[in-house]
């Protein structure tokens, strides 16, 4: 769906606040799909670095968030629009294949997409990938329990 959602409005729809809201834009999502830009690997202070570095495997991350939006963006019904989704979590990854060994030595902007393979309102099956300019730099399957609430207790809920 042509829709365009700006880095406020990516934190007012995701469970991730402050410096942990790494997605700058949605450009782009469907029923199968959600396409976001990043610069936030390039900023020195983003929470994911170590030791001044931010490893290629925290493009998982960039990807969960993009997942997580997409499914707040499914889940969104007429009049709901701004909600945070429901606390879910990232389940496992699979096929995970790293193309680079850090992300901050991209100059230009991520694009981070994710596309659905499989699931119900629950539990979801995504490929993902996370690029530059004009190289894959991450790419795998994860998969993304919705949902989270029954599972968790009582006091780490909101």
């Amino acid at each position: 769906m042509p829709l365009t959602l700006t880095r406020d409005e990516i934190a007012a729809r995701i469970p991730h606040a402050g410096t942990m809201c790494l997605l700058d834009a949605v450009s782009d999502w469907g029923p199968e799909h959600i396409h976001c830009q990043a610069s936030s690997h390039r900023d020195p202070a983003n929470p994911l670095r170590s030791g001044g570095r931010l490893g290629v495997l925290c493009g998982i991350e960039y990807a969960a968030q993009a997942m997580a939006m997409h499914g707040g963006l499914q889940a969104a019904a007429p009049g709901e629009a701004g909600q945070r989704p429901k606390a879910g979590f990232l389940a496992s990854v699979r096929s995970v294949s790293a193309q680079v060994a850090r992300l901050d030595d991209s100059t230009s902007d991520l694009q981070v997409e994710a596309r659905r393979l499989s699931g119900d309102e629950n539990l979801v099956m995504y490929e993902f990938s996370v690029r530059d300019a004009d190289r894959l730099l991450i790419e795998g399957r994860a998969a993304v329990v919705m949902d989270a609430g029954p599972l968790l207790p009582p006091e780490t809920l909101p």
